[in-house]
């Protein structure tokens, strides 16, 4: 009688914890297991560490008993700590400095407020694309090229994983710097913020102030973490599609050796491979779609931070710990965009693949005229790459990327040249 309200309401800090820590614990085990791999695809995983966080507003979380209050209170949190930011900015315009390191966390802390927004409007959305992954995740089949498929997903999630431990030791270093700036600088809070009645500062209202300072620890430690996991979500969307174009791969070079000569064998097989390849171009058009605005927003955001972050390092450059957190700022802005582009280049790189593979599995001598067309099918669809795009803007690529860079250094250079 005492158990059924506790599971209605949810799981306690523990089992979250657990729940939280479970993507990490498989990558731990598929490592050290060769022939491993994970039950689930990496975006299902990222999902649960969300839901354990109470960082993802789906329309099932927001049924539970008293997660919208959960979900309120986050809302009403990062509003005021990005007003509080805002307000605080015009404190600073006689020095370009602290000006410039104001707007660059103004920016960042605006990126992580519209993730979060976006995710309460979209998270349903989202759900649709994660769940027909995990469908394509269980498509294969048995045979000769099973463990081709298990070594292909079994990469995929060390590499996205491993990065995406990476970037979250990254951040952990980032929490700590500003957690700790008031012990190194005159700031008297992790980031330069203002309230209404000087409630921020320290010899006027202590007990605010102390307050406040844990208030925005918190958040910098939270919001910072649901960033990780919520761009680790977004970009192994892409990067498991990427993976299952490349099963399809192994899947159409290891046809024939399936079907050893067995014309209604191969004739089933082609229908199964024409129809997974329609379910992946179909998941890369609704991603796209999906994810448009955080598209956006991803590259304007990296595209300013990159840039003024540069800016400032150089403008603070005779101050090794300012100009230290404004070069760490430009290196998290760099690998963040590195890794979105770097996942569209693979991912368009290896639908092209596709044809490849398919023109491997035609075979003259077997089979009838209508598994010929299937296979020409497959050909013809792979031959204009899948890419991960939101119009207006131009395709997650290499070479836009490089591209990006050179417009940073020219606005540098002319910003540089303008103060001299």
């Amino acid at each position: 009688m005492f158990e059924l309200p506790r599971e209605r309401v949810g799981l306690g800090l523990g089992e979250k914890w657990k729940s939280f820590m479970k993507l990490y614990m498989t990558f731990v085990t598929v490592y050290r297991s060769p022939d491993e791999s994970p039950e689930h695809t990496v975006p299902h995983q990222c999902r649960a560490q969300l839901k354990a966080m109470g960082y993802y507003p789906n329309s099932e979380e927001r049924r539970i008993p008293g997660r919208r209050t959960w979900f309120l209170f986050i809302f009403s949190q990062i509003t005021m700590f990005f007003c509080s930011q805002c307000y605080g900015i015009f404190d600073s315009l006689d020095d370009l400095v602290e000006w410039g390191r104001d707007l660059a966390f103004i920016i960042a802390s605006f990126f992580i407020y519209f993730k979060f927004i976006y995710f309460l409007l979209y998270a349903d959305n989202v759900d649709e694309v994660i769940d027909g992954l995990e469908e394509c995740y269980h498509w294969e089949r048995a045979g000769p090229a099973a463990a081709g498929v298990r070594s292909a997903k079994r990469l995929h999630y060390l590499i996205v994983i491993g990065m995406q431990i990476i970037w979250a030791f990254s951040m952990v270093v980032f929490v700590l710097l500003l957690v700790t700036t008031p012990l190194w600088t005159q700031q008297d809070l992790p980031l330069h913020v203002s309230y209404p009645f000087h409630l921020h500062d320290s010899s006027k209202h202590p007990v605010t102030h102390i307050l406040i300072y844990i208030s925005h620890s918190w958040s910098i430690l939270y919001f910072l973490t649901g960033l990780v996991s919520t761009e680790g979500l977004s970009i192994s969307i892409y990067s498991q599609l990427t993976t299952g174009l490349n099963v399809l791969c192994v899947e159409l070079r290891h046809l024939h050796q399936l079907c050893d000569g067995d014309e209604d064998l191969l004739r089933w097989e082609i229908n199964r491979l024409v129809k997974y390849h329609q379910k992946i171009i179909s998941l890369v058009d609704r991603s796209n779609e999906v994810f448009h605005g955080p598209l956006i927003m991803q590259m304007i955001v990296n595209f300013l931070l990159v840039s003024l972050s540069v800016f400032e390092a150089m403008m603070a450059r005779h101050d090794p710990k300012v100009a230290g957190q404004f070069i760490l700022l430009m290196i998290l802005a760099l690998g963040h965009l590195s890794m979105w582009t770097k996942f569209g280049d693979m991912m368009s790189q290896e639908s092209l693949e596709v044809a490849e593979a398919a023109y491997e599995a035609y075979d003259p001598n077997v089979g009838s005229k209508k598994i010929d067309c299937h296979i020409r099918l497959i050909m013809l669809r792979a031959q204009e790459p899948l890419i991960m795009r939101a119009t207006p803007f131009p395709t997650f690529n290499m070479i836009n990327y490089k591209a990006i860079l050179n417009q940073c250094y020219g606005i540098l250079t002319l910003l540089l040249n303008t103060l001299d």
